[in-house]
């Protein structure tokens, strides 16, 4: 008979009597803090006085909401079929992005680096880069190689279209090997700055570099589709049922659910899925093209309706039966089509979900964190179903998203007591939660220590999600991800209160 294997867990194994000990004998050389003085200091920091010193300074930043820019254009270049993504700066900077999306994601994710280190940091990383595209292409076999900096080459001013021209002329790449580029330092900006910016690089690129432009009658049938910075793979099954049901052809632009949900087959691929290259340049003559998102892709949506000439449908995350409403009015607007019965009917059993929940969300008051175009979709939602949004933090917000904001929560008297806070962080956060408890918290795993500290349920909602598995898979936008964030809040709703149900109130049924 095998020996049972025990593998203990890691809070059993930390408070075995080896490690207690091993910590106290520690403790002697680090000459810590008396347990009085961690109280005190604890105290001291869930006090108004700190809570005013919190808000009052300028110049620190404590657990921003928010990733550096080279990571979301990683992600956008993922999105197009056999496209390597590629670091212009260190080997460290690479490998964190890399890392983020993969403990967020459970894939890998292929992307390479040209490994500047001090020499080219002082004398410029034109080697690094000639290198690193002549080692991609003998190892990977890209089609297309999306290029995006960090902060060392924006620091010292690396020409990258002098660069790629330089290795195109050592015959390092051929001239017909696509290789957008763009300019993504980490201090500025945020990981939905560098997703845009690399978007439109790929889009504007290959659309140039195309022999023919269609705007052929079959082409004008078809419809584009932007899903943006996209943490939730789910999401893109869920736009093309959607977009199925109304019988309509489209060209999801940027598609990395493939990149990022590919399956255990026994074969390990560099690349899945993605946007066919071939098919951008025929967007160009599309219908029209609908923006799930607006905030994360400003810029490539200036460019399409500006040099594609189209027509554009732009919105916030769709979440809830009010914005998915709107996203299937503008479809069948744009394309001239009816909404289909089937969708119609799905509408109906998520209102009928949302009616059997409603007693146990209404009034509810939440705390909420995330990117702009996901924290629209989270307030429409919370309004929709009478929960009050109370703190809501978005550290890369602009002047306009803050306004956008403001509307929607005056729009309804459940949004009365709500601050939109713009620019602020996690620690922000921290003071608000404990001067202003509220019931629920939603935002990622990274907001778990100030709900922790305030003793506030954590939904997890956005990204990155580290500390929970294969919640990316499921949707958040229509009908059906408007259920299945139902389904969590309310969840977690019942489970607090068996949690603190007396006795005679652990009831069988809710």
């Amino acid at each position: 008979m095998r020996d049972k294997l025990d593998i203990v867990d890691f809070n059993t194994l930390f408070k075995s009597e080896t490690y207690e000990q091993q910590r106290e004998r520690k403790r002697e050389f680090e000459a810590p803090c008396s347990p009085s003085q961690v109280t005190e200091t604890l105290e001291y920091s869930q006090s108004e006085e700190y809570k005013d010193k919190n808000f009052s300074r300028s110049s620190l930043v404590v657990n921003p909401a928010k990733a550096c820019q080279p990571l979301g254009a990683v992600m956008a270049a993922l999105g197009f079929e056999k496209t390597l993504p590629f670091l212009h700066g260190s080997q460290g900077c690479a490998a964190y992005f890399r890392s983020h999306l993969s403990r967020h994601f459970k894939e890998p994710v292929p992307a390479v680096s040209s490994s500047m280190t001090e020499d080219g940091a002082v004398f410029g990383g034109l080697r690094n880069l000639v290198d690193g595209l002549e080692n991609c292409m003998a190892l990977y076999k890209p089609e297309m190689i999306a290029v995006s900096t960090t902060c060392m080459a924006e620091v010292i001013g690396d020409d990258l279209q002098a660069f790629i021209e330089t290795a195109r002329q050592e015959g390092v790449i051929s001239r017909d090997l696509p290789v957008p580029y763009a300019n993504t330092p980490s201090f500025a900006g945020s990981h939905i700055t560098g997703y845009d910016a690399m978007l439109k690089s790929i889009l504007s690129f290959l659309y140039n570099e195309s022999k023919v432009k269609l705007s052929t009658e079959e082409d004008l049938t078809k419809l584009n589709v932007i899903l943006g910075f996209e943490p939730y793979t789910g999401n893109f099954a869920e736009i093309k049922k959607i977009l199925s049901a109304f019988g309509l052809e489209y060209t999801v632009l940027g598609d990395h659910s493939g990149n990022f949900d590919s399956p255990a087959a026994g074969d390990y691929s560099y690349y899945y899925g993605g946007t066919k290259l071939a098919d951008v340049p025929k967007a160009a003559s599309a219908t029209g093209t609908i923006s799930l998102q607006k905030y994360a892709v400003k810029k490539t949506i200036e460019y399409i309706q500006g040099e594609w000439n189209q027509q554009i449908v732009s919105t916030y995350t769709p979440i809830g039966i009010g914005a998915t409403d709107r996203l299937l009015q503008s479809i069948a607007d744009l394309t001239g089509t009816e909404i289909p019965a089937e969708l119609q009917e799905e509408r109906g059993r998520v209102v009928d979900a949302l009616t059997d929940s409603h007693s146990y969300l209404h009034g509810k008051r939440v705390a909420l964190v995330g990117d702009p175009d996901l924290l629209l979709g989270l307030i429409g939602f919370c309004l929709e179903v009478g929960m009050e949004p109370v703190h809501i933090v978005c550290t890369n917000g602009d002047k306009e998203f803050l306004q956008e904001a403001e509307e929607l929560l005056v729009s309804s008297l459940y949004g009365e007591e709500a601050t939109v806070l713009n620019g602020h962080d996690l620690w922000h956060m921290r003071s608000l939660l404990i001067s202003n408890p509220v019931d629920l918290a939603i935002g990622s795993s990274h907001l778990k220590y100030a709900a922790k500290d305030a003793n506030v349920p954590l939904i997890r909602i956005g990204f990155p999600i580290f500390d929970r598995h294969h919640m990316h898979r499921y949707s958040i936008i229509g009908y059906q991800g408007t259920l299945n964030i139902l389904s969590l809040i309310v969840n977690t709703v019942l489970e607090q209160l068996d949690q603190n149900a007396p006795e005679y109130g652990f009831d069988l049924v809710r």
